[in-house]
């Protein structure tokens, strides 16, 4: 019998099983947890019509119903709390899209139609079905707001900076009202302005002129008018750093070059910097004169220069491209070579968001068209922040582009490429303006002219926060031979200029920084020191946070734009009061149907477990009956 049973535990016969496993329909309900609603007062009712779809049983019976909260992220629906500062409503029906794809997932959203953030939802694709539900007023009320305002974040004293106001309004009669820039209560600025329904929006352009050193703060309003429900979006703020400084730059250049052109262009459009521009074998120049030298294409005829630039710690910016020698670059030890070839190469740019040497934001530089260099490897033996990697063919490489360094007082910095005058052309055509990229140069050349003493702890931080958003810092740690330290535990404290209040929060390790995330802040002017612990390094700033609540800008659902959604997807437009008719249209919509797939699954005919029992109790039971008659 134990035999026997082996045998069988070793065939071990089985039998396939054919079941049948039904799918339901997933029903997606997306709940804008925003503070627009509340701003609608509408939580009451985003609750009543979501209780109501929960507690059908036709709905449940006929679909899984998976709930969703968005705000500026999608997230499963746990407690609506209506505090997201920013939504993005785009975002939310594609993550349950991309979450459903090989589903029939039909997408029901509660919402106001108010998007802050994302790209725009009207002309979204998506594979399933669409039900927007209209939450708030949809009467169209008379509405003068700031939609945008434009100005430079840094000022030289005595200096004029310009400020662009684009305003809008949104009425069925002509109105007049007037627009003012205001600073310590003091007016300083205004204008009147007419609006009509076909003349509905105007841009207002001045300059200021920068009077005082430091940061200041400034306010612009437009009056509102009788009528208008909505004020908040009346007013924004702003602010711009004064800096008392000069700056003389010169270029040297081995071959003429469009780009010589374009870097004045850039570094001269702050009228506290000049450039003078030579080529290399003039000689009426004298580099002590200037705070930064641009070296544009370098052979050997800057021999003399460089040797001079090394002996007294000059700045300077090294601009390399087809006609460089790097034969002769590569032999004046400057902390980084190429092995280059004489084929060229098109490098493109790609953004590096992690370097912390001076506040930089992507103007769109992986956009723009490659710049051109002799083709080789790029080697960096010295400290160095990399601003812009190299990309090949649409390949990201590890190489800079354009790197900074800074050694003993001297800042440096390389560009290995030439044709930034496509770089201006193309921002030009992207924003209408050459600002984005003037500013780019700009604060390249501000932070390698300037002579200021490396501090080891650097933060970056903006001056101004809207009213509840997310402040996120980030700060850059050295050693002594200012070299990343990832061992330092580093904290903040902010202080409440009013209330005295203190908040203290530490900082994370985020690849080579170290980030705050802050969050529950109210309105008010704050101060704030940053300390590495067990160190004596402190660093200290200020900024202030509005009253400016993005959320809270809009008179009205925009029902226009959930309807062009929902015929875009085949869905269908319903209102707050609606919830029978929608109910009633999912349960008959026969293309929401239940799938059945066919599962063959093979079952063992015996029970292993029990035969390798009763097969281990039949080998002890002999053995204890021989052993007893003496056969073993």
């Amino acid at each position: 019998m134990s035999l026997f049973l082996l045998i069988l535990l070793l065939i071990n016969p089985t039998i396939k099983k054919t079941e049948n496993q039904n799918t339901k329909p997933v029903l997606a309900v997306l709940v804008d947890n925003s503070k627009s609603i509340p701003f609608f007062k509408e939580t009451s009712n985003i609750e009543a019509f979501l209780q109501g779809i929960k507690d059908d049983k036709a709905l449940n019976d006929k679909f899984d119903i998976n709930e969703f909260t968005f705000g500026s992220k999608l997230n499963h629906l746990d407690t609506l709390s209506y505090t997201d500062n920013e939504t993005n409503v785009s975002e939310a029906i594609s993550a349950v899209n991309q979450l459903y794809v090989d589903k029939i997932a039909p997408i029901i959203v509660l919402t106001d139609g108010n998007q802050t953030i994302g790209n725009d939802y009207e002309f979204l694709n998506a594979d399933q079905k669409v039900y927007p539900i209209v939450f708030g007023d949809t009467i169209q009320y008379k509405d003068l707001k700031i939609s945008q305002l434009n100005v430079n974040k840094y000022s030289y004293i005595k200096n004029k900076f310009p400020v662009e106001v684009l305003l809008n309004y949104e009425g069925e009669e002509t109105i007049t009202s007037r627009f003012s820039i205001i600073k310590k209560g003091k007016t300083i600025f205004t204008k009147k302005i007419q609006f009509s329904p076909s003349d509905n929006s105007k841009t207002i352009t001045t300059n200021l002129t920068s009077t005082k050193e430091g940061l200041q703060y400034y306010s612009a309003s437009i009056r509102e008018v009788e009528g208008e429900k909505n004020t908040k979006n009346n007013y924004k703020n702003f602010s711009v750093e004064v800096i008392d400084e000069q700056t003389k730059v010169l270029i040297l250049y081995s071959v003429l070059h469009p780009d010589i052109g374009v870097l004045k262009k850039a570094i001269e459009s702050n009228k506290q910097r000049s450039v003078d521009h030579y080529h290399i074998n003039n000689k009426k120049f004298n580099i002590n004169d200037y705070q930064l030298v641009i070296l544009y294409n370098p052979n050997n005829y800057f021999n003399k220069i460089l040797s001079k630039i090394k002996s007294e710690n000059s700045n300077y910016f090294l601009v390399s491209g087809v006609q460089t020698d790097w034969n002769f670059i590569n032999k004046q030890q400057l902390g980084f070579s190429k092995k280059a070839i004489k084929q060229t190469e098109n490098y493109g740019a790609i953004f590096n968001s992690s370097f912390l040497t001076f506040l930089q934001k992507d103007i769109g530089f992986n956009q723009f068209s490659p710049l051109k260099n002799t083709y080789g490897e790029v080697v960096i033996s010295k400290e160095h922040q990399t601003l812009l990697f190299q990309s090949i063919n649409g390949l990201e490489t590890k190489e800079p582009l354009l790197a900074t360094f800074e050694e003993n007082n001297q800042k440096s910095g390389v560009l290995f490429g030439e044709g930034l005058w496509k770089w201006r052309a193309a921002s030009f055509l992207n924003s209408n303006s050459f600002q984005d990229f003037d500013e780019f140069i700009g604060n390249l050349v501000q932070y390698l002219a300037s002579n200021k003493k490396r501090n080891r702890l650097e933060v970056n931080s903006e001056s101004l926060y809207p009213a509840n958003s997310t402040i996120n810092l980030s700060a850059f740690y050295t050693d002594k031979n200012y070299q990343f330290d990832a061992r330092a535990s580093l904290e903040i404290t902010i202080t409440n200029k009013e209330t005295k209040k203190v908040t203290i929060i530490p900082f994370s390790l985020f690849n080579n920084s170290y980030q705050a995330e802050i969050e529950g802040l109210v309105s008010g002017d704050y101060s704030y020191k940053v300390a590495v612990k067990g160190q004596n390094i402190n660093k200290y700033g200020k900024f202030k946070i509005t009253d400016y609540q993005i959320e809270e800008q809009f008179t009205n659902a925009d029902s226009d734009k959930l309807l062009k959604l929902a015929h875009k997807t085949g869905g269908k437009l319903y209102f707050k009061d609606q919830v029978a008719q929608l109910k009633k249209d999912l349960l008959t919509n026969k293309t929401f149907y239940t799938t059945q797939k066919s599962i063959v699954k093979e079952q063992n005919l015996i029970d292993w477990k029990w035969i390798l029992f009763i097969v281990i109790s039949l080998f002890t039971i002999e053995w204890f009956v021989r052993k007893y008659y003496g056969k073993i």
